[in-house]
């Protein structure tokens, strides 16, 4: 794996927390609104507990989404959304700030950071993000997207009727305990995930400025940022996707009484595999993958763009009042 500096193109200084912030917070909301339809339907893939027939075709993501368009509108595509608006700026900003910090924390005394330490960071900011905000935003999240009620009924009355209200009914029936359930594993997937996302991001980026020595100084140009963010976006998923599916059933119910969190993901883990066999711990692979390799050629295109505006931006304003 190469090794950077923790500078960017040009020696320009990792980027400020508020940079990050905007950035990072700009980024995240135009995933969010591109992707999460296909989120939707990979937590209903995740929560079925359908058994196939031997030689029936698999209940495919297609098959899902029109089942949900059907039943309860298209607006049922976007359930959770509000949970995930909500925590995606801090989630974003978190990200972005805690990795540049643990790459300038990991690197060597020139300032260089190796790939092993890219790695290292990406796990870092991964679990930051992960106890931070992804955790109860991802258990409100859940139950709504598990509620099979009719968008266009009003008298279809669901228990979570939004964010706000799933989290108080959460957290007045069944603790605080309850919004950070499954955090280990939470913390494991998104660890895993940003590990393998910016250790790739930041080699296939390094590679294309090699082959282009235009860009050594510069930032790629916006459809090359987008594509490697793409592919390596793709990556996490595949690593990681018994984990997700474990988790997402986990915080899908409550805990029985004097049940541990070690002995529910057992539980859950035997019985997917008795009951649904191998198959099961894979479910909604499909459209994981087509929500976050997008999401994440979007984050990073726009965390780019935005973060190149915002600095020049800076510049522009420090250089004009140190002209005054």
């Amino acid at each position: 794996m190469s090794a950077k500096s923790v500078n960017g193109p040009g020696g320009k200084k990792p980027a400020s927390a508020a940079t990050n912030l905007i950035a990072g917070g700009g980024a995240g909301m135009m995933e969010a609104l591109a992707c999460h339809p296909l989120d939707t339907i990979k937590v209903r893939m995740q929560l079925s507990r359908r058994k196939r027939a031997p030689g029936a075709k698999p209940r495919g993501f297609i098959t899902t989404g029109k089942e949900i368009v059907k039943r309860e509108t298209a607006l049922g595509l976007y359930k959770g959304l509000g949970a995930v608006v909500t925590g995606i700026v801090p989630k974003m900003a978190i990200r972005f700030t805690s990795y540049e910090w643990y790459k300038q924390l990991l690197a060597n005394k020139d300032g260089i950071v190796s790939g092993e330490a890219t790695f290292f960071a990406g796990l870092g900011a991964g679990v930051t993000e992960a106890v931070a905000v992804v955790t109860p935003m991802e258990v409100v999240k859940i139950r709504l997207q598990a509620q099979h009620h009719s968008m266009a009924d009003p008298l279809d009355v669901p228990k979570y009727r939004n964010a706000a209200h799933a989290a108080f009914t959460v957290l007045k029936e069944e603790g605080v305990g309850a919004i950070y359930r499954g955090v280990s594993l939470t913390a494991l997937r998104q660890g895993t995930n940003q590990a393998v996302n910016f250790s790739a991001y930041t080699e296939f980026k390094a590679l294309l400025q090699r082959w282009q020595p235009a860009y050594n100084e510069k930032e790629l140009p916006s459809y090359q940022t987008m594509f490697i963010g793409l592919v390596s976006g793709a990556m996490g998923p595949l690593s990681n996707a018994p984990i997700d599916t474990i988790k997402t059933r986990l915080q899908k119910t409550p805990a029985e009484a004097g049940e541990t969190a070690i002995s529910r993901v057992r539980v859950i883990a035997s019985d997917m595999f008795k009951q649904e066999g191998f198959h099961a711990f894979y479910k909604g692979i499909t459209p994981r993958i087509m929500r976050v390799a997008p999401g994440q050629a979007v984050t990073f295109t726009v965390y780019e763009y935005l973060k190149g505006w915002l600095e020049n931006t800076n510049l522009a304003i420090v250089g004009g009042k140190y002209e005054e």
